[in-house]
């Protein structure tokens, strides 16, 4: 198959209505011939908040938009049928389904328990009261819309770790629910941010509980015989203890096919702890490059006082390339989401070049800068934005340009804090190219190519120049690239 490129198909701010797997459906043919390979899919199963779900607020894995729960029968994305014919379209196109798998938590429960549980310093998780109380909360869920298909079965408070709401005494923060899981203590192997990591949101998933263990492993083996699944991405990684995601995968590579792609949202920019992490799952996935994304949002900000030949400083691909999922953004780093840390439009364009043209890593483009995006909300500071992501114009182009041009060697002439290029040399079968990227005014490299290729003529396959770029006797051009961009250069 085609060198490896995912496309996220969704961003947090999505219009409603279901419409989004009827858009995926009409599309696949297009992603196909763009040369997208992998499509990565929200979550395909019903929120707590039903119908206006994005899906990380998870509360049945196993409505696919098909029953009546939480006021709605479809999805924010659509319902059943529609999610079917989505996924066939896909195969059809030749293009892999990426499921997302949310196992950290589970929103909405339809009923209270009496439980006892433990105050937490919602700063350091390691801190827990001694004195345990018996309180009142949503614990028990029951899927009374489903009425037992597919899974009989009942979750309730010996399923879950922690609690961030109590309705009697009514009380908001961390709490450690006591079970005979885990003698009141924390799973280990997750985060150690906050002292212990573990509890993120709702209701804490017990994964020692070997019910649940189980339960989890059942329905991936269940998903994939629901929908075509080619691999998954993994929500909040760090928040599940390591051996679980260690034992899962394995289940399910065993289970349902040895080639599934995972790759695991361990956002974390330390590559210290992301290499411990990956020893700990038996390098059995990948991990988004966080330190990158973080290096092209600075860039972006900083505009020509960056020096561009750091851009790959402490990053997982330079590190780790085999287990690096490259990307400029996604639906936590958009603009008031709670990870926030875009990259600046004009920006774009080098990135994608960077993650799409070279050989390390598997790029992955976001749905908003291929489509755009128009939303309101309210950000951190209280207000109210609109907010306007404009389409990366040259992106299509450089999404072709990864499985017509990025082949053979590749070399990086990092010698210039402005000005970068990337050469793949191509091979005996298939053309390379040259790539030119800028933060500063209009720039140009010379670069020595093969000898043979002596007298050979280069456009910008982007259209950014209109000029033409001529070898000399020795191979040597000289290939510029206008201010504040990029320009791919291949043989007219």
């Amino acid at each position: 198959m085609s060198k490896r490129t995912l496309i996220q198909f969704f961003h947090w701010y999505l219009p409603e209505g279901g419409k989004l797997w009827d858009d995926l459906a009409s599309e696949a043919g297009h992603l196909r011939d763009m040369g997208i390979t992998d499509v990565w899919l929200p979550p395909v199963y019903k929120g707590a908040s039903g119908g206006h779900s994005v899906g990380y607020d998870s509360y049945d894995l196993f409505d696919l938009g098909e029953f009546d729960q939480k006021g709605s029968i479809p999805t924010k994305y659509g319902d059943r049928a529609a999610l079917e014919h989505a996924t066939a379209q896909l195969k059809e196109a030749g293009l892999r389904v990426i499921l997302d798998v949310v196992f950290n938590h589970k929103m909405g429960a339809d009923e209270i328990e009496t439980i006892h549980v433990r105050r937490v310093n919602p700063e350091d998780r390691t801190e827990v009261e001694s004195d345990t109380f018996e309180a009142k909360a949503y614990t028990r869920f029951t899927f009374p819309g489903r009425k037992g298909a597919y899974s009989e079965f009942i979750w309730d408070h010996r399923c879950f770790g922690g609690l961030d709401h109590l309705v009697e005494p009514e009380e908001n923060g961390v709490f450690k629910l006591m079970n005979e899981y885990g003698d009141g203590e924390w799973n280990e192997e997750v985060d150690e941010e906050k002292g212990n990591y573990d509890y993120l949101m709702g209701a804490d998933i017990e994964f020692r509980n070997r019910a649940v263990y189980e339960e989890l492993k059942f329905w991936g083996r269940w998903i994939a015989g629901q929908v075509p699944t080619d691999g998954f991405r993994l929500d909040a990684a760090k928040h599940i203890p390591a051996w679980f995601f260690r034992d899962w995968v394995g289940h399910m590579r065993e289970s349902v096919s040895r080639e599934l792609f995972v790759v695991a949202e361990y956002w974390h920019p330390d590559m210290e702890v992301l290499r411990a992490y990956l020893d700990l799952v038996d390098q059995q996935l990948m991990l988004f490059d966080v330190a990158l994304h973080h290096n092209f949002h600075d860039a972006s900000k900083a505009g020509a006082d960056y020096d561009l030949r750091r851009i790959f400083d402490g990053t997982l691909v330079a590190a780790e390339p085999a287990h690096a999922v490259t990307l400029v953004a996604n639906h936590d780093t958009q603009p008031l989401q709670s990870l926030e840390s875009p990259v600046e439009p004009w920006f774009k364009p080098l990135a994608y070049a960077l993650i799409l043209m070279r050989e390390q890593g598997v790029p992955c483009v976001f749905h908003a800068d291929l489509y755009g995006a128009e939303y309101t909300d309210t950000g951190g500071d209280g207000d109210r934005h609109d907010i306007h992501l404009p389409v990366i114009g040259c992106l299509p182009k450089l999404i072709e340009a990864r499985q017509r041009f990025a082949n053979g060697p590749q070399d990086d002439i990092f010698d210039d804090a402005h000005c970068l290029a990337v050469v793949r040399h191509g091979t005996a079968e298939a053309p390379g190219c040259v790539v030119v990227l800028t933060n500063a005014g209009e720039a140009e490299k010379t670069i020595e190519l093969d000898p043979e290729k002596a007298g050979r003529r280069y456009r910008d396959f982007l259209g950014h120049r209109k000029d033409r770029v001529v070898l000399d006797e020795n191979g040597r051009g000289v290939f510029p690239v206008n201010g504040g961009s990029v320009s791919l250069w291949v043989p007219a």
